[in-house]
């Protein structure tokens, strides 16, 4: 998790494998139930010395086309390689095994954009994980239309769309009895929201540089947590994906989520080159 320069306290979401508990997902979300089988937890890993793989962190992620997995910036950055599984539920005996790659329903080597700077990882938030081998899937995401958040946030906001949010992250972060966070919750399991939008990031004053939007996370919406970093934001009920899970307000998970937009120009042809 890293602290946002421009607001106190905004975090990014992704969870550190090697030291947190496992973990369940959206915050007051439901199961996904299979509504969105593209959609992935994926585990980052270094190399250490002897050349062996060492977990890093976990996020979630889409797959765009049979070959290249969406997911956060802040995911891939500083990772040499990820393995991804794609069951609903990877609790019990389905849970992964984050040593054995060979486990893994994919493997691949992360790519952040390259104006990515983890100082600043709400600039440029997101990355692609190209896989070894291809997945095949009866559907994946599709890119939006060029300035989409644009157009929404110029609505009134009873003619806006809702958002699907869809990931493997916390279902719940609570604050212990001596005020630390305790994370709780913590299955793995694929969980969903449906969001609205609030407004663009520049609600965190000059530094806000209309890269991302906020979207409601609360107990009647449900919302984004630690691990969902990467995820989805689907129009709902559709397969567009117009941003990934960047960053929360708090470690708690409370009050809004943000999502990086993926409609701008230089990110939609950055990914062009990855996705079919």
């Amino acid at each position: 998790m890293r602290t946002r320069p421009l607001a106190a306290g905004v975090i990014g979401l992704a969870v550190i494998a090697a030291t947190a508990a496992p973990a369940s997902a959206i915050r007051y979300g439901d199961a996904d139930a299979g509504d969105h089988p593209n959609v992935g937890l994926m585990i980052a890993y270094t190399e250490d010395d002897a050349g062996v793989l060492q977990p890093l962190w976990r996020c979630s992620g889409t797959m765009m086309d049979a070959d290249t997995y969406l997911t956060a910036g802040h995911c891939t950055f500083g990772a040499d390689a990820v393995a991804i599984w794609f069951d609903d539920d990877l609790q019990g005996e389905e849970r992964p095994d984050i040593v054995d790659l060979d486990a893994a329903d994919a493997t691949g080597t992360p790519h952040s954009h390259p104006e990515y700077d983890d100082a600043q990882f709400f600039l440029h938030d997101v990355g692609v994980v190209e896989l070894d081998e291809p997945v095949a899937f009866d559907s994946y995401g599709q890119l939006p239309e060029q300035g989409y958040w644009d157009d929404q946030l110029a609505m009134q906001k009873q003619h806006r769309d809702s958002f699907d949010v869809v990931g493997y992250g916390l279902q719940r972060s609570l604050p212990d009895q001596g005020g630390a966070t305790e994370l709780t919750e913590a299955e793995w399991i694929k969980l969903r929201a449906t969001v609205d939008l609030i407004r663009d990031d520049r609600m965190f004053g000059q530094q806000g540089a209309g890269n991302s939007v906020t979207l409601t996370n609360n107990a009647n919406t449900g919302g984004t947590c630690s691990g969902d970093s990467g995820g989805p934001t689907f129009i709902a009920d559709t397969d567009v994906v117009v941003g990934v899970t960047s960053y929360g307000v708090n470690a708690t998970c409370t009050g809004i989520g943000g999502a990086y937009r993926i409609d701008q120009p230089d990110d939609l042809e950055w990914l062009s080159q990855f996705i079919d």
